[in-house]
């Protein structure tokens, strides 16, 4: 853990400041899912899903990194850590050339979106963002709490936990630290 912490400051000292944090990680991947047996849990096959992960996680960083997905990265570290049941998820920081460093609001908007997909016209992209992006509430007690349903965005709020400071002009901090 020491080491990676002196790798990371090491590249900060040489290329600067991390321009993105990713998480990366897919609990109903087909290749995981497909090898089950009877009632078997994913869970239950560690092994399978660890495999698959390390798989993946090299074809995004490759992706990432050789299509300029995100433009040109000049360096990238990552941490695989381990959920509650057993799923890895990586924690990814990339930094950009000066010609890919995101600067604006317009900049953020090529990579993030905050709304729904249209269920009319993409049903499918509709369906995996409601199931995988969207969390609910931890128990019947907190439904809605903190989530509103707009037309096409879904608002939410951590105003009952601490108030939002405006940064900037498009950043929120909050006394939360997830």
């Amino acid at each position: 853990m020491q080491q990676n912490y002196q790798d990371t400051i090491a590249m900060v000292r040489n290329f600067g400041k991390p321009d993105l944090f990713l998480t990366f990680t897919n609990p109903s991947w087909s290749e995981i899912l497909n090898t089950m047996e009877g009632v078997q849990r994913p869970e239950d096959r560690p092994g399978i899903i660890v495999s698959v992960f390390n798989m993946k996680l090299k074809e995004r960083l490759e992706d990432i990194c050789k299509h300029v997905i995100f433009g040109t990265v000049l360096t990238y570290i990552y941490v695989i850590e381990f959920q509650k049941r057993g799923w890895p998820h990586a924690h990814i920081l990339l930094t950009s050339d000066s010609e890919s460093k995101i600067r604006t609001k317009d900049d953020i908007d090529k990579f993030v979106s905050a709304e729904l997909p249209d269920p009319c016209t993409d049903l499918r992209l509709f369906q995996i963002v409601i199931k995988c992006m969207v969390h609910g509430p931890c128990g019947t007690i907190y439904i809605y709490n903190s989530l509103t349903w707009r037309q096409k965005r879904v608002e939410f709020f951590n105003h009952r936990l601490a108030p939002a400071r405006k940064f900037v002009s498009f950043t929120f901090y909050s006394t939360i630290v997830a």
